[in-house]
């Protein structure tokens, strides 16, 4: 067994995949349109979905926003660079909502970034062998 993909609920198809593509630069791997069902889907990753989980991004036709609700935490991005990651966003215009440093009583540096929609996205350094 393994996770396949987690799913959010996106007000602009097209805004949250430009985002998730050209500002986090994963790959659009496939999109569907349903049009009975008043639907929309992307699915977006730094891999293909049969080597790792990816994102699915839903459009519900005619929703703009949604409330994120009290119980979705985050995303978490492994990068090699936080800062020069924070710094890549901010350029391309995306928020960052925490800039990188050690975690709260750790060692691990981490931040954080949020998508179009609100959704927040960790990214945490990997480590480098010493």
């Amino acid at each position: 067994m393994r996770i396949l993909h987690t799913m959010l609920r996106v007000g602009d198809l097209d805004r949250s995949v430009k985002f998730y593509t050209e500002v986090l630069g994963m790959k659009l791997l496939r999109t569907t349109d349903r049009p009975e069902q008043k639907y929309s889907l992307a699915f977006v990753g730094y891999e293909g979905e049969d080597r790792t989980a990816v994102l699915e991004l839903t459009y519900n036709y005619g929703v703009d926003s949604y409330d994120l609700g009290a119980g979705f935490g985050h995303i978490a991005i492994e990068i090699p660079d936080a800062k020069k990651a924070c710094d890549a966003v901010r350029a391309k215009g995306g928020a960052v909502t925490r800039e990188a440093g050690p975690v709260l009583g750790g060692s691990t540096v981490i931040a954080f970034v949020q998508d179009p929609d609100g959704y927040k996205i960790e990214f945490i350094e990997h480590k480098r062998a010493s």
